[in-house]
């Protein structure tokens, strides 16, 4: 659906491309200083791949197999610059993208590169994390787009407001930017039949946080985050239900409001969509939803997070959340600077560590019941989105503004969250919380 836009300038994804500089150096003589040889990097990660291989092609013309002890993921690596290992193993996972950013690395398929790396995190250690004054760089930047009221309107708009017009070309006619719930998940699925396969399953999630919410006939239910306003519409008009929807991003709000104003009420029923933080909420409501909105708090702000749930929710009440976690054990080392997606993609974001969350919900009074975990299937969504958003490129059909350096950014973070899911690193959760009576 194509809706009047605002004016966006001659170029637009600036932000975020500009905004991960400040993170970690480009490495100078400093880092070739303290940094091992390349040929002892090589090493390392030959040792620290224990599941999978890469087959890495070198600049002096050599290949080199590193790992394939164990199965696992099957990753090839045109390593065209040795800088690109330095950038590696002093700035991390930034380093790793600024690095191919430059064009010093590349790989017939990305998604296999960040899936052996995924899979082997706790073999390979600190290896590929930033390190001594990179690893302060990136903490200190991180730290100036924490999620204070302020700080969370700057961070929402830098993603979220690209552009309706930019999102609708690769989300599908949902317009659903969060993991679908699919039958099955074991093998992926062919390219003809994931436009179908992805509404359906997008259907199936939404359907699953609204009978988890389980909200009374006539009753009131406040969505935070409510993206482009598909899942308010759900609710409203199948549980005939009235429904406060808040974002903070101006684009996803005109959408929303756009898609309720030029519908019949039968069809989506009674919604109000705002303008509005969290944190501002003052209400009593049957039931509350979430979806993928948690990863944008910050882990200062979990507990306010869970204090407005228990706030707004009548005795009995259910909140009904979907939220994407980092592997319980990897979680400190994560925690203490900030990666790729926190420098490029999503300022201010941190994802869940599941029991802490957890012991913040019970604490008040928040009963925690029947989570479900389906990170294979966000894989198979990304996949989805990474094939379309590359499809459109190839059409020409993204609107004007967004450059090369721009696509290469979005096709490589969609592939980095795939490989992320598919290694098991990272997971999607879908439960439901109750509040005590």
């Amino acid at each position: 659906m194509e809706i009047a836009m605002q004016a966006k300038g001659i170029e637009r994804g600036q932000e975020l491309l500009q905004g991960g500089q400040r993170f970690v150096p480009r490495p100078g003589w400093f880092a070739r200083l303290i940094s091992p040889g390349f040929s002892t990097i090589l090493k390392r990660l030959d040792k620290g791949f224990a599941k999978g291989r890469l087959t890495g092609h070198l600049p002096d013309g050599s290949t080199r197999i590193l790992g394939g002890r164990a199965p696992g993921f099957d990753a090839e690596v045109e390593l065209k610059d040795w800088r690109a290992l330095l950038r590696l193993v002093t700035g991390g996972s930034i380093g790793w993208y600024q690095a191919y950013e430059a064009g010093e690395w590349d790989s017939p398929d990305l998604v296999q590169v960040f899936a052996i790396f995924a899979d082997n995190a706790r073999e390979l250690g600190a290896l590929g994390r930033a390190k001594g004054a990179f690893r302060l760089a990136a903490k200190i930047a991180h730290a100036f787009n924490r999620n204070s009221r302020e700080g969370s309107l700057r961070n929402i708009s830098a993603h979220y407001d690209l552009g309706n017009d930019f999102y609708e070309h690769w989300l599908g006619d949902l317009m659903s930017y969060s993991s679908a719930l699919f039958e099955t998940s074991n093998k992926p699925f062919a390219r003809a039949q994931m436009m179908d396969e992805l509404r359906v399953g997008q259907l199936k999630k939404m359907t699953s946080i609204a009978n988890r919410a389980n909200p009374p006939h006539g009753g009131k239910v406040l969505e935070i985050g409510c993206g482009w306003g598909m899942q308010a519409m759900l609710m409203a008009g199948l549980q005939e239900v009235h429904v406060d929807a808040i974002s903070l991003s101006d684009e996803q709000l005109e959408f929303a409001r756009y898609k309720r104003d030029n519908s019949p009420q039968e069809l989506f029923g009674e919604i109000a969509f705002r303008k509005q933080d969290y944190r501002d909420v003052r209400g009593q409501y049957d039931a509350i939803v979430s979806v993928e909105m948690v990863e944008a708090l910050g882990r200062e702000y979990w507990p306010t997070f869970m204090d407005a749930l228990e706030r707004n929710l009548k005795p009995g009440g259910r909140a009904a959340i979907q939220f994407i976690s980092m592997a319980d054990d990897l979680f400190d080392a994560y925690a203490k600077s900030a990666d790729f997606i926190q420098a490029y993609i999503f300022p201010g974001g941190l994802l869940i560590r599941t029991n802490e969350f957890r012991k913040l919900a019970e604490a008040r009074g928040l009963s925690w019941h029947d989570q479900t975990d389906f990170g294979l299937d966000y894989a198979e969504t990304l996949r989805f989105w990474r094939e379309q958003f590359m499809q459109a490129v190839a059409e020409q059909r993204l609107p004007e503004g967004f450059d090369a350096r721009f696509v290469a950014l979005w096709e490589y973070y969609l592939g980095y969250c795939e490989g992320g899911f598919r290694a098991g690193t990272i997971d999607v959760h879908q439960v439901t919380l109750v509040k005590e009576k």
